[in-house]
């Protein structure tokens, strides 16, 4: 929900947050087609593959880069558009995700956990991380907390 400068009053959803809520809504519509699981999964891959190639230069990067390091690291992940976004399901479940800088024109983009993210650290631990540029070292931390995440 979002509000506005004049006193915090309540105008709705923006554009940026219906437009996600219709790709859900399209995404559960197309989920719920008659097909075999094996064809399901691989069209999710390619709507994932699809909507990281429309992303800008810099997002698409990271996406790019985030994609093939959680489906090497966690192979038992699958490929999945969330809200118009990437993200990775155990169980039909989504496990992570990764949202575009661009997607609410925000500062960076972001990898994000849900809950079923077995990340648990005590009583607080980060479940989102914001991603400027995915280097080696990002690429190892990523590994590193897919691979937690499902294990």
């Amino acid at each position: 929900m979002s509000s506005t400068d004049n006193g915090g009053t309540y105008e709705g959803f923006t554009a940026e947050e219906r437009a996600a809520m219709k790709d859900h809504a399209q995404e559960v519509k197309k989920a719920a087609r008659r097909m075999s699981r094996a064809d399901k999964a691989a069209e999710a891959e390619r709507d994932v593959l699809a909507k990281i190639a429309e992303m800008q230069d810099a997002d698409r990067v990271m996406a790019e880069r985030v994609h093939a390091v959680v489906t090497a690291s966690a192979p038992a992940l699958a490929p999945k558009l969330w809200y118009g976004m990437p993200a990775y399901a155990l169980d039909g479940k989504v496990v992570c995700f990764f949202q575009s800088a661009g997607k609410f024109k925000a500062r960076y983009a972001t990898l994000g956990f849900s809950d079923q993210a077995r990340l648990d650290d005590g009583p607080m631990w980060p479940a989102a991380f914001a991603l400027t540029e995915v280097t080696p070292e990002v690429e190892e931390r990523i590994a590193a907390l897919v691979k937690r995440a499902v294990g």
